[in-house]
């Protein structure tokens, strides 16, 4: 058994360390990973041509970890880097426009934006993860805006500071629009956009798309026409506000051509609004680069325009593949490290004006080396972060891969189960060491014979129900070392626990199931008995829902898209192709498969989809794998009875039995609306109480672990 003392004199050290004489190793590779699915043609060249990421969120150190997708992403921002570099080398031969462009959310991961301030970008946006915190936005405006020369765009986002001489005044974060003439002489006119989002701290505003279009400042910087306009934003290319902003250029301009790179959604997706434009969103977590060209100086006024689109896997693979060069001073004379070009066919493929890139030559002439001293640096720099924040410190060692959404939920290899029926149990009970007689007296029974000990702890606790966001976990664990990097990786929002005691267990469960209710339909369904004749609940939980969009919550946008690659990939036209395409699919890697309204092809490297299930909104602690100890229904006692998982240790109670109902600090205001309209409505409860109504004062805190701690402590603990 651990004690909450031992395991914290553990865990204490990953934050203590620094000349400690532990061993920090870094995963990165100095080589290509084997196994990767290599890219089908070179990139289409135009006359303008772009390279886009966003969505980054810190995610600078690349993928590490062995089992697939993730060696797909191997490439860190060194890498990218170099990558970018030899890009517009090419660029210079070719005598072209190269712009690099990114779409905001380079907060909450483990990397400092700082980094990114290394690489030439030419526009960047600002995302609504620069925005929840005023402290991060504060930098953004005092920092890292000005390192781009007026080139970090926040169109319709403001912050309150102070000026020189402490006025407080109301400015852009970064500089509303930007004007600029291109290498070739190309006149741009840029915007950065954020959608209409509301989760923004204090001393933040959010300006409404359709309010921003109005401003006569906009109506003025449109006026004056451009080669084209550049509009860069933290807002989907679909399915959002992004017409609004094409409609008022359009209005007038009518042909002038617009580059649109949307973000947000986590997805890769392309969209022509009209035939000379293109819209562009290029993925999450440094997983894609997207690839952007035209030509639009060869067409007239109104012809359509000739576009390219890519998305790029962000591996040296495919960096070295597309630039011709290798990991050291080698030969291109290997047919197999540089597959046949335009292998697929498709709009994307077809040679214009400015001809392929590079990576379809078979000469024997030497490459040139991948690595730039850009790139060197910027690895070396990152390596020296994870250092000095202890990113390599192991936790233990994890014995398979934990996934949100590639397995059931719940099962045992979910990471949803692992944390709503093990490390949440675990990891907040052992925090409690510090439990008293007097915190014990208000909270869910006087009879001790109610208390429960959960299995590998020494502290005793009322029965409890934890709740917890799945959205709070944003990326799977994979099998071997679990390091604190993975832990920020995959639990990266510092939400504290608190608790509501002397809560009735039929009431917990119903809160339960009512936000369930509202992950899985979108709205109530009216249902016969139980929860569905919640009057009142079902007007919390619509609220709930509309509030959790507004403020950023894109889960449901990605999960679909990922659900949609399989259900395109397992619906078979012809039956007499299922053995050719299922003979295709063997020598294909597990990744993404894109279909998007653009023509022909736009994945860079062909995969077979990743397995996708449901998931449900929010996770508990009353669930059939749960550990030892860990309360469980009558209902899951029974038809999990013959689940090994599952120990016979876990106490069963009754509806009417008190506990403390646990849960994160980001769901209070709802969870609290949704419990007294529980309450309230549930059936078969004894009618003579008089029922309490919860509030903000009842709310207390459950233990001082924060959400990004709680999967540390229970590697040291269990693996």
């Amino acid at each position: 058994m651990f004690s909450f003392l031992s395991l914290l004199a553990l865990a204490s050290s990953v934050y203590a360390c620094g000349g400690d004489g532990h061993t920090h190793t870094h995963a990165r590779r100095s080589s290509t990973p084997s196994g990767l699915t290599p890219p089908t043609r070179p990139l289409q060249w135009g006359d303008i041509n772009f390279i886009h990421t966003t969505d980054t969120h810190g995610w600078l150190l690349g993928h590490q970890k062995t089992s697939f997708p993730e060696p797909n992403y191997s490439g860190d921002l060194g890498d990218f880097a170099s990558f970018v570099s030899h890009m517009k080398e090419i660029a210079l031969q070719k005598d072209v426009d190269l712009l690099l462009i990114d779409s905001g959310d380079l907060h909450d991961g483990t990397g400092s934006p700082t980094f990114l301030k290394q690489l030439p970008y030419d526009v960047m946006a600002i995302g609504n993860h620069e925005l929840y915190i005023y402290a991060n936005t504060l930098d953004m405006h005092t920092n890292f805006a000005p390192a781009l020369n007026g080139r970090y765009l926040s169109s319709n986002v403001n912050i309150t500071t102070v000026d020189a001489n402490n006025n407080t005044i109301d400015v852009p974060v970064g500089d509303r629009f930007a004007k600029f003439t291109t290498r070739k002489g190309k006149k741009v006119t840029a915007f950065g956009v954020l959608f209409d989002f509301t989760g923004n701290d204090h001393n933040t505003t959010v300006q409404k798309v359709e309010d921003m279009v109005k401003e006569e400042w906009f109506t003025s910087e449109i006026a004056e026409e451009p080669d084209f306009f550049l509009l860069v934003g933290h807002m989907p290319v679909q399915r959002d506000n992004w017409p609004l902003v094409f409609n008022a250029i359009r209005a007038v301009h009518p042909e002038t051509p617009i580059f649109i790179f949307g973000g947000h959604t986590h997805i890769r997706d392309c969209v022509q609004l009209d035939n000379r434009s293109m819209s562009l969103e290029s993925g999450r977590y440094m997983e894609t680069v997207g690839w952007m060209s035209a030509n639009v100086s060869s067409s007239t006024s109104s012809d359509p325009i000739s576009f390219s689109r890519r998305y790029l896997d962000t591996n040296r693979f495919t960096y070295q593949f597309h630039t011709g060069t290798s990991d050291s001073n080698s030969t291109s004379s290997s047919s197999s490290h540089y597959p046949r070009s335009n292998s697929h066919s498709g709009h994307d493929d077809h040679d214009h004006d400015h001809g392929q890139g590079q990576g379809h030559s078979h000469s024997s002439s030497p490459l040139p080396s991948f690595d730039t001293p850009l790139g060197l640096q910027i690895t070396q720099g990152l390596n020296a972060l994870s250092d000095r924040f202890n990113l390599s410190f192991q936790f233990g060692v994890a014995p398979s891969d934990f996934t949100i959404n590639q397995v059931a939920y719940p099962s045992s290899n979910s990471i949803l189960t692992l944390m709503g029926a093990q490390v949440l149990p675990f990891s907040l009970t052992v925090s409690r060491s510090n439990f008293s007689a007097s915190s014990s007296s208000s909270s869910s029974s006087s009879n001790s014979s109610d208390f429960v000990t959960i299995e590998g702890t020494n502290t005793t606790v009322p029965p409890f129900l934890m709740l917890t966001n799945s959205g709070s976990l944003r990326f799977d664990i994979y099998a071997g070392p679990f390091t604190k990097n993975d832990q920020l990786t995959a639990s990266p929002f510092a939400d504290a626990f608190n608790f509501i005691p002397g809560v009735e267990w039929g009431v917990a469960l119903g809160v339960r199931s009512a936000l369930d209710e509202a992950g899985e339909a979108r709205r109530i369904r009216k249902r016969d008995g139980g929860l569905g004749g919640l009057g009142g609940l079902g007007n919390e939980l619509e609220k709930r829902e509309e509030e959790l969009y507004r403020r950023g919550d894109v889960r449901k946008r990605y999960m679909d898209w990922m659900a949609s690659q399989v259900r395109r990939h397992d619906t078979t036209p012809d039956a007499s192709d299922e053995d050719e395409d299922e003979s295709e699919d063997e020598d294909l890697t597990l990744g993404y498969v894109t279909t998007d309204s653009c023509p022909g092809i736009g994945d860079d490297t062909l995969h077979t989809p990743l397995k996708s299930f449901d998931i449900p909104d929010f996770i508990s602690s009353d669930d059939p794998f749960a550990i030892g100890g860990t309360p469980i229904s009558q209902a899951t006692s029974s038809s999990s009875s013959s689940n090994s998982t599952s120990s016979s240790t876990n106490p069963v109670l009754t509806n009417s039995t008190l506990v403390d109902l646990v849960f994160v600090d980001f769901i209070q205001d709802q969870l609290l609306g949704i419990l007294n309209s529980v309450q309230a409505q549930t059936t078969g409860v004894d009618k003579t109480k008089t029922r309490k109504e919860f509030g903000a004062g009842d709310v207390r805190t459950y233990s001082t672990l924060l959400s990004t701690e709680v999967l540390g402590v229970w590697a040291i603990g269990n693996w």
